[in-house]
């Protein structure tokens, strides 16, 4: 597939097949086209050539709500929370979200599916502890959690992560790897990423962009022993 914005080619004959279960790492310097790939795939942009299908379906002209209620949900490389709202009334939105009757304005009783199901996501993303706070009142890692919690709550088959680690310290980097780890095997996990430990940590197979174009694509360990890749990095190290 391919993106053009006017006279810039952002995703040049780009072509990805990902496997049910499988978790794929997109790394590549600033510019490189990867945010752009990841918002045709989940819909922000439309292809300017080529066509996106999901579980056999072509979803190109589908809108991002309909691809997230087949069950392709995202997070962002800035997260977006409702910082006024508690960890728990986050995770219920989203569930009502990709729900029907989602616009709703019934106040939800204590027994609530959606209000219980969201307290089982905060377990699942390490925020069980304190649900009424409010999400501005959190750490920076903590409101990483609580964005993969609320892409959770679309009940993906493709999760699409970008640049989760992000402004993230190195024990928040380490409890971010353990929960991408314990996802469920029948999620596909499908990231970008800057820091090349948090990737390799978390993928099996590695694609590497540069300039819209794809310049390699193997494990982990052949991704680390590509010169090509290598020559990208320290190049754009050094520049």
């Amino acid at each position: 597939m391919g993106r053009r914005f006017g006279g810039l080619v952002a995703v040049n004959s780009v072509t990805l097949a990902v496997a049910t279960g499988e978790r794929r790492a997109i790394l590549g310097p600033n510019g490189a086209g990867k945010t752009t790939l990841f918002n045709v795939i989940a819909g922000e942009y439309k292809p300017t050539t080529g066509h996106v299908l999901f579980l056999d379906e072509d979803v190109t002209r589908l809108p991002p709500r309909k691809r997230a209620r087949r069950g392709l949900t995202r997070t962002y490389q800035t997260a977006l929370l409702f910082p006024g709202l508690s960890i728990l009334d986050n995770l219920y939105l989203a569930l009502r979200g990709v729900s029907p009757r989602r616009m709703s304005m019934l106040r939800p009783r204590r027994d609530d599916r959606f209000l219980a199901r969201g307290r089982e996501i905060a377990t699942q993303v390490g925020l069980e502890t304190g649900l009424d706070r409010k999400v501005g009142e959190l750490s920076h890692g903590e409101q990483r959690q609580l964005e993969l919690g609320m892409a959770l709550a679309g009940n993906p088959r493709l999760l699409m992560l970008d640049e989760p680690a992000a402004g993230l310290s190195p024990a928040e980097r380490g409890t971010l790897v353990q929960l991408l780890l314990k996802l469920h095997p029948s999620i596909t996990v499908l990231l970008i990423e800057h820091d090349m430990d948090v990737a390799f940590a978390i993928a099996q197979r590695v694609m590497v962009m540069h300039e819209g174009r794809v310049i390699a694509e193997g494990t982990p360990d052949e991704i680390r022993a590509n010169q090509t890749v290598q020559d990208v990095y320290l190049g754009e190290r050094g520049a």
